[in-house]
């Protein structure tokens, strides 16, 4: 039996639902996120009070720039294990590349003759011949000339062998 189809207006309407679900969740992330910020603000800062004399007023601001300072060294001290925790990041996508290894591709077989392929790797500039045999020096071939007992009759060296097979027999 086949499985029925969803008819297309029954996918507009579910995918509708899911979006009009999944803006809700963003407005309520959005909202959720803007209550911790005042929360965290109302309890690390909290607002000066402006009234009061000069004396208060320069306590207030040192108290301030205290407060600036540490944030700014925790910034710093965060935003250097960002940077080491990126460089380790690439130097691990690094590694990862080198193990799986470079591909190399497929080579085609060209029809090439030695001396193309030398001008080819050596340049334009040096001409090599790879006529080999230019080179070589001439060697006269010698006829070994056999004594004349070996081209002798055969018959003669299988007599003198039973000869010797009679002698090894005897003893």
């Amino acid at each position: 039996m086949s499985e029925k189809k969803m008819t297309s207006s029954r996918k507009h309407h579910l995918k509708s639902v899911m979006l009009s679900i999944a803006a809700n969740w963003i407005k309520q992330e959005v909202k959720e996120l803007e209550a911790s910020k005042a929360a965290y603000m109302a309890e690390n800062c909290p607002k000066p009070s402006l009234s009061g004399d000069q004396a208060a007023l320069m306590e207030a601001c040192k108290k301030l720039h205290c407060l600036i300072d540490k944030v700014d060294e925790e910034r710093y001290d965060l935003e250097t294990k960002v940077g080491k925790a990126n460089k380790e990041i690439e130097d691990l996508k690094i590694k990862v590349v080198d193990l799986a290894g470079v591909k190399k591709p497929a080579l085609k077989k060209v029809r090439m003759s030695a001396d193309a392929m030398l001008k080819a790797l050596l340049g334009s500039k040096h001409t090599v011949n790879m006529d080999l045999r230019a080179n070589l020096k001439q060697v006269k071939k010698e006829v070994k000339e056999e004594p004349a007992e070996a081209a002798g009759d055969w018959r003669k060296n299988i007599e003198d062998k039973a000869d010797r097979k009679k002698m090894f027999e005897a003893a």
